[in-house]
This record gives structure tokens, C-alpha cells and sequence, in this order.
């Protein structure tokens, strides 16, 4: 008898669409032993999360799923919604790629960990509790006690993640479903979720299924590796064989694109400084505070923040999650109001504009958000998406709308077919194009990019990232680009500044910063960022922890 935590064999997914059987996953066989990490990796579409969510039963209506799942010996397809209600959570637990539609936003963090323990044990409700703060301690959420009360809205995108994650490991499951467990984290948080997810494996034996574009994450973590193509297994491996000695043309292209820290060609800045131009956006002493809400107490998220980026320039914005990063960007379009300092856009001072002078400052501005799937209306194809920016501007209507739209469509790589599709249809990569296409839909003089990389698989984020490039080398527009990922900030800035606790604590030229910082938490911030080499991960992993001691 195998003691596979989870026996996978002769598994298909299959999608009923317009009278057709698609398949998204094909003849799939593989096992997970207690103790071991197994990681699917590949493109986006490619079959790893449906293959996830088909294991627990999660898939839509419109599916249909064939051969055989066991998990601890039990066979799961088929169980009734009680009996897989019972299973889900206490016997296998699953981290969802998108935290902000995974929870409930009507119930506070703490209420929905503290239902996930009471539904699995007889517990009282002051000692779940304890347990659900003990959990979101664990997982480094800042202040738990204060985070138990707040709403998922309430959270940074890397804050969310990290109660999802405290959700999942409240039953100590035995297999642990992790699909894209972080995505939304910053390097530093990550390198301390992964170390939470191998206590985990090895305190209680589990077993971990990893899906995740991230190669650097799968080279820290993964014992085993599946490397899926349009829904088929195309390689499979151990992590040294799959890294070091790739047999198909796929999993070699998918390790030429991960990003490589310090990898990437010299990039100057568009000016010199004699001839430097007015800035795009200028932010003098900017302080910004949330207020007094209910039981939350007001607290300043930014302090005397200075930034300037000028014409054809891309600055890195980075720093950990809560760190102030997501702030500044909303605040740098409007979204926010600043308690102090001055924020002006192309010569104009936005600091306190409100209605129609804020309306007409953003036709200057276009902003892509982190969670494609949240920002776009799901009620709305994308055509009309994309549109709306330009019809509410009063540019352009009917026949001449819909050919700005191709256009658009064009410029981002998406087949003008796609105009009529809803966003639930595409893809994650594609979701973040038509994100980018409604973002430049007014030619902005400044587009604020925040985090618009963290979910997509490294080859689409790859193609993604080439666009960005063109697009920005050809419309000249000034860019802000946000992200935790500083191998990707490493290809795209000019410029790099650096965040912590809502200061800006070093800001320079790319090269200056990632290659010679001055700060130790940039320092920090380098040393944890992931490699895709296990051999080399494994050192730097160590080093890491030998550091803390």
C-alpha cells in the first residue's frame, strides 16, 4: 500500500462550452507523499488550477471530471456536499489564488477563522478565538488582535493573502493545496510563509500540492515538479532534474523567462540633468492617514513622502506589504485625499481637488490595479470596458468607439474577437492586457501600475513585461510601477525607490540600488528575494535563518 497523502490517477477535467466537451486537464497520474511538496507549474490556462480545484470538488456546474482522487485513501470524486463539506477544511485545506474574492466581505478575518474552526471541532467560542489570533500571529499579520476585527477591504493585498493562509492551516489538514500561496507577498513575507508552510510539512507530516508561476518559490520549496502544457503533464521530475536538466522544449522556455536578479541590460535615464524636463508628477512632503473608523482607530500610512518621475520614465515603487507602496499610487491619481504635503500632475496641484477638477486631471492619468479579476465590471465585456474610460471623456462614440477599441485590443495583444467576452472568460494574463488597454484608453501622461505582474506565470509575465516596455518606449508616458517583485523591477526601472512603514527610506538609479543599497532594509529586501536554482535557494534559505539567529 502507497502512503501517497494523495493518489491521483487516469484524472480529466472536462468544460461544457457552447455544446462542446473542452478538455482542461488530461489523463493526469501523480501522488503526493506525507512529508513531500509536489509543484504544478506552467502557463496560464494550462490546466493547474483546475486540476486543484477539481481534487476538491470545487470546479463549476459546467464540468464534469473522470478517473479517480483519493486523499488519505478515500476517494473523493463523488462525495455528497455533506460529506466533502466535513472533508474540505479539516482533512485537506486549500489557499486560494485571489484572497480578495476568496473571502467574505460582509465578515471580519477573525469571524471567518473562527467559523472554520468551530464547523471542524467542538470548540468554545472565546478559545477559537484565541486560536484564530494565535493563527494570524503565526502568519506575521501585524497587530492580530486589531486585524481579528478588520474586513478583508480593510487589508493591503499581502495582508489578505497571509489571513487566507491562516484560514487554510486552522485544522493542521494533512494535504495542503496551495495555489499561488504568494502571489500578493512581498520577498521578505514570502521567504516567512514558505518557512510557515515547511514547519507545517514537517510539525504534522503533511503533504503540499504547489501551484505557483513563481520558479523561484517551487526551487525553494518542491521535492517534485509537473510541468503542464494545455492541459497535458509535458515533463516530470524531481526539482534538480527539472531545473538543472529540462528534457522538453516547454520547461525550457519557461525557465529562460523567470526573471534573474541582476540579469538584466543597463537601463539610462531619459535625461540628463542639464536638460532635465518639468516632472509627470511631483510629491512634496505628502502624508496621508486613514481615519477613525468604528473600533479602528486613525493611523498614518505615509510620511513626508517626496517623489518625482519625469517624461518616458519608469520608477520602481517597492517595499513590504503595508509598507505605504499601494497608498501613494491611489493617492498619486486622486483616489486617496493627503492630510498634508502637495501632489501635483502635469503643472496642476491635485492635493485637494475634488469633482470635476479631479475628473479632468485624470484624463492625464490611467491606473492598473493588482487583482485583475476584482477591477474589471464582470457584468461588462471587455470591449465596453475598455470603452468607457473614452466615452465618459465624451472623445469618441459609436463606430468610432469601437475602432479606438480594436485599436486598443491591437496594442495589447488580444484578438479584437475578444471584445465581446466577459472577464470571467479569459485568463489572468489576459484580464491584466485589458487592464493595461482600459489604463492607456486616454493616452495618460502617468500610468500607475500596481503590482500588475503578481498574477501571471512567469512566461506570460515575460511577454507582459515586453509590452509594458514597448508601450511605454512609444506612448513616452511616465510610470510609476509598484511591486514586490524585485527581479521584475530589476527589467522595467529606471529608477528604484524603497519603502518601509510609510517612509521613503533610499531612492536612486536601478543599478545604485539593487547593486550597492545603503539602507539594511534594502539590504534585507535583496537577500530574501528567491532564486530558481534549488541548490543555490537552499543556501541563501540558510544563510537567511542562520541570520535571524
Amino acid at each position: 500500500m502507497s502512503d501517497a497523502v494523495l493518489k491521483v490517477q487516469d484524472y480529466t477535467v472536462e468544460f461544457w462550452v457552447d455544446g462542446v466537451w473542452y478538455p482542461a486537464a488530461v489523463s493526469m497520474n501523480f501522488e503526493v507523499q506525507a512529508g513531500n511538496v509536489l509543484a504544478i507549474v506552467g502557463e496560464s490556462g494550462s490546466g493547474k488550477s483546475t486540476t486543484a480545484m477539481g481534487i476538491m470538488s470545487l470546479l463549476a456546474s459546467n464540468s464534469r471530471t473522470s478517473g479517480s482522487v483519493k486523499i488519505k485513501g478515500q476517494e473523493v470524486l463523488g462525495l455528497s456536499n455533506r460529506e466533502l463539506r466535513r472533508f474540505r477544511g479539516k482533512e485537506v485545506a486549500y489557499i486560494f489564488q485571489e484572497p480578495m474574492t476568496a473571502l467574505n466581505p460582509v465578515y471580519s478575518i477573525g469571524f471567518q477563522i473562527v467559523e472554520t474552526l468551530r464547523n471542524h471541532f467542538d470548540m468554545d467560542p472565546t478559545v477559537a478565538k484565541a486560536r484564530a489570533v494565535e493563527l494570524l500571529t503565526m502568519v506575521e499579520l501585524p497587530d492580530p488582535l486589531m486585524a481579528f476585527d478588520k474586513f478583508p477591504h480593510q487589508l493591503s493585498g499581502g495582508q489578505r493573502q497571509r489571513a487566507i493562509i491562516a484560514q487554510a492551516l486552522a485544522c493542521d489538514p494533512a494535504l495542503l493545496v496551495a495555489d499561488e500561496p504568494t502571489t500578493a507577498l512581498d520577498v521578505t513575507v514570502q521567504a516567512e510563509i514558505l518557512d510557515l508552510m515547511r514547519e507545517l510539512k514537517t510539525r504534522l507530516n503533511s503533504a503540499i500540492l504547489l501551484i505557483t508561476h513563481a520558479m523561484g518559490v517551487v526551487a525553494d520549496m518542491a521535492d517534485f515538479i509537473l510541468v503542464m502544457k494545455d492541459g497535458i503533464v509535458v515533463e516530470s521530475g524531481t526539482a534538480d532534474q527539472i531545473f538543472n536538466r529540462p528534457q522538453h522544449p516547454y520547461t525550457q522556455e519557461l525557465l529562460a523567462a523567470v526573471p534573474r536578479l541582476g540579469h538584466s541590460a543597463k537601463r539610462d535615464l531619459v535625461f540628463s540633468t542639464p536638460t532635465k524636463p518639468e516632472p509627470v508628477i511631483r510629491l512634496e512632503d505628502v502624508t496621508i492617514e486613514y481615519p477613525k473608523r468604528g473600533r479602528i482607530p486613525a493611523f498614518v500610512a505615509v510620511k513626508n513622502f517626496n517623489l518625482e518621475i519625469y517624461p518616458g520614465e519608469i520608477v520602481g515603487l517597492v517595499g513590504e506589504s503595508g509598507s505605504g507602496k499601494t497608498t501613494v499610487g491611489r493617492a498619486a491619481i486622486g483616489l486617496l485625499p493627503i492630510k498634508a504635503g502637495k501632489i501635483e500632475i502635469v503643472g496642476n496641484d491635485i492635493s485637494h481637488a475634488v469633482g470635476k477638477e479631479l475628473s479632468k486631471i485624470r484624463r492625464h492619468t490611467g491606473i492598473v490595479f493588482q487583482d485583475p479579476a476584482s477591477s474589471l465590471n464582470p457584468r461588462l465585456p471587455i470591449g465596453e470596458s475598455i470603452g468607457e474610460p473614452i466615452f465618459l471623456a465624451k472623445i469618441a462614440k459609436g463606430a468610432e468607439l469601437a475602432h479606438m477599441v480594436e485599436e486598443l485590443l491591437d496594442q495589447v495583444e488580444l484578438p479584437r474577437s475578444y471584445r465581446n467576452r466577459y472577464p470571467h472568460e479569459l485568463s489572468g494574463g489576459q484580464r491584466q492586457r485589458v487592464g493595461i488597454a482600459r489604463a492607456l484608453a486616454l493616452t495618460p501622461d502617468l500610468l500607475i501600475a500596481d503590482e500588475p505582474t503578481s498574477a501571471l506565470d512567469v512566461s506570460v509575465q515575460a511577454r507582459f513585461l515586453d509590452l509594458l516596455q514597448e508601450l511605454q518606449e512609444k506612448m513616452k508616458f511616465a510610470c510609476l510601477f509598484i511591486s514586490h517583485d524585485l527581479a521584475v523591477v530589476d527589467i522595467l526601472a529606471h529608477r528604484i525607490a524603497v519603502m518601509q512603514d510609510g517612509l521613503l527610506v533610499e531612492e536612486g538609479e536601478r543599478d545604485e540600488i539593487l547593486q550597492r543599497p545603503t539602507n539594511d532594509y534594502t539590504r534585507r529586501l535583496i537577500a530574501a528575494v528567491p532564486v530558481p536554482d534549488p541548490a543555490e535557494q537552499r543556501i541563501r534559505r540558510e544563510a537567511r535563518i542562520a541570520a535571524k539567529k
